[in-house]
């Protein structure tokens, strides 16, 4: 699932491209019973969404935890959250229909293909569920393997109650290290991996750099948060920001199936200590260990049981 970085990253290149844009069609495929509020899913509900966006411009797109929000005029916004294998992707793209099934054709299939030569044509980038189009050509598409992602409409007005849920940010000045000992204090009773992914503690975090963050810190990913000395916390959190920022220059994770908005893929993975390399020696210097996995809170979790102390 895309993360902090990967959903920086995203938000960032897209308002840099579509700042100014006028909406003038949007399109889904995934037509499925839904309990989302006015979202994409359900058929009923996207053609509630689909007026309320029309002709609607892109004054800006930010983001807020693991969601991007796409700020309209008329004091609109929609709000994504791509989930598991959900990527944005931005070019120029054409509408393409056939009708399939026993003569005579009964079913009316529809697919986006990218009009240019590039990385929007890499397989990855195939699974087109959702699109907006603008005014001047461009296209604004959705890539969701297993049809997971989140995309609903809201009053712009009322998206700071929306956001309550979640926690501080941890790359803004304001979080300090003393506000983030505070806010990881709150769970003496939990495993530091699982609290670093809780998003009403800390927005952002999840499998991945949560795993990056504790082997740099050398804290086992099941220590208790009370009992980690106050050396090692400010070890995590002095991680926390160095390795998000890293992977925001390199535009996040791409281990999986997170693309770019123009379809390339970020170099975190490259960059991997523990996440995803079970089985293969310690990088960390004069460290004899081995990369394990465990369950912890219901997620997987890479770590050094060598260099990483459990508190």
């Amino acid at each position: 699932m895309p993360e902090l970085p990967e959903v920086h990253t995203t938000a960032t290149f897209l308002d840099r491209a579509l700042r100014g844009k006028i909406i003038t069609n949007a399109w889904s495929d995934y037509h499925v019973k839904s309990v989302q509020k006015i979202g994409i899913k359900d058929s009923k509900l996207f053609s509630v969404f689909s007026n309320k966006i029309l002709g609607k411009k892109i004054l800006s797109v930010t983001r807020r935890a693991k969601n991007i929000l796409f700020r309209l005029s008329d004091n609109i916004s929609i709000v994504a959250h791509m989930k598991m294998t959900g990527h944005f992707l931005l070019g120029a793209y054409r509408r393409k229909k056939e009708w399939v099934g026993p003569i005579p054709p009964t079913f009316e299939h529809e697919e986006w293909i990218p009009t240019e030569r590039g990385d929007l044509q890499n397989p990855f980038n195939r699974f087109i569920r959702f699109v907006i189009s603008f005014s001047d050509g461009t296209t604004l598409a959705l890539s969701d393997l297993r049809r997971f992602a989140r995309i609903e409409f809201f009053d712009t007005l009322r998206l700071e109650n929306e956001f309550k849920k979640f926690g501080h940010e941890p790359l803004e000045k304001s979080f300090t290290f003393t506000v983030y000992k505070k806010q990881i204090l709150k769970r003496t009773t939990g495993k530091i991996k699982t609290i670093l992914m809780d998003q009403s503690i800390i927005a952002g975090i999840g499998n991945i750099y949560s795993d990056e963050i504790l082997y740099s810190a050398d804290v086992h990913p099941e220590s208790n948060p009370s009992r980690i000395p106050h050396a090692e916390l400010k070890k995590i959190y002095t991680a926390m920001r160095l390795i998000l920022k890293k992977s925001i220059r390199l535009g996040g994770d791409s281990m999986s199936d997170y693309r770019k908005p123009d379809g390339t893929r970020g170099e975190f993975q490259n960059c991997h200590n523990a996440y995803r390399r079970t089985g293969k020696p310690c990088k960390k210097r004069n460290c004899s260990g081995i990369i394990t996995r465990k369950k912890v809170g219901g997620r997987s979790a890479h770590f050094c049981p060598i260099h990483q102390k459990l508190y």
